[in-house]
């Protein structure tokens, strides 16, 4: 679903008129758009939402990719390593629905906050994406596309949750040198990115990529490097 765009930065017009895509066919998490009538047959699967907030000057780069500010950048958290599912990994900030949220976008900004301290009020919505169905945790997890254009203090707010929130540079994800594939011990390969000291890969990985695909920004990278996951992770200090 579209949102009112007015006045969000030309920059960012890709990836909030557009669905993210897979031009190079080696990303699973977009297919998985169309695995959510497989899984509701077995069992009924819970509903999440995540906040994939970009930062960043609201004038155009006319020099750069799409316009692409220099100091873009897109919000991310690295979940605490005791958490049951998806411990250690990068993720977006983001969880199940709880009575009383407003919809998958209140869901999205109410997690963010209790994430990361951030403030919903500095945040405007632009676009809600169709629902990715995760099958380790059985969620149909709704992406909320978001301008943040009041950008205030954010960081860790529990230990429980999240070991650290990071704003990392859109230059970093788009540098074709941070991109490959990787593949895991039990076959999944997927688009990845090596960033600011943390391997992006799995849902939050083929999300970035297919919203970089349709951005303007990005730039040609190999999509034929593939890495074998466990030795990605190790490199960063990170593990499955």
């Amino acid at each position: 679903m579209r949102l009112e765009a007015n006045g969000i930065p030309e920059w960012l017009r890709g990836v909030a008129e557009h669905d993210p895509a897979d031009p190079t066919g080696v990303n699973p998490v977009l297919r998985r758009t169309t695995m959510r009538r497989f899984a509701a047959a077995a069992a009924r699967p819970r509903q999440a939402s995540v906040l994939v907030l970009f930062g960043g000057s609201q004038e155009s780069d006319e020099q750069a990719p799409g316009g692409l500010p220099e100091d873009a950048d897109v919000l991310l958290t690295q979940r605490a390593a005791t958490l049951r599912q998806h411990g250690g990994q990068v993720a977006f900030p983001g969880g199940g629905v709880e009575p009383g949220d407003d919809g998958p976008i209140g869901t999205a900004l109410r997690e963010a906050q209790e994430e990361t301290g951030l403030d919903p009020a500095g945040v405007e919505p632009i676009a809600v994406l169709p629902k990715i169905f995760v099958p380790p945790s059985r969620f149909d997890v709704t992406p909320i596309v978001a301008y943040w254009r009041t950008p205030g203090a954010v960081g860790v707010v529990s230990e429980t949750e999240a070991a650290r929130v990071a704003r990392v540079p859109i230059t970093e994800l788009i540098d074709p040198a941070n991109r490959f594939v990787v593949r895991h011990p039990l076959g999944y390969m997927g688009p990845a990115f090596e960033v600011d000291g943390m391997l992006v890969w799995g849902f939050t990985g083929g999300v970035l990529a297919g919203l970089l695909a349709v951005s303007g920004w990005e730039l040609e990278w190999d999509h034929h490097d593939v890495r074998d996951l466990q030795a990605s992770l190790a490199a960063v200090g990170m593990t499955l």
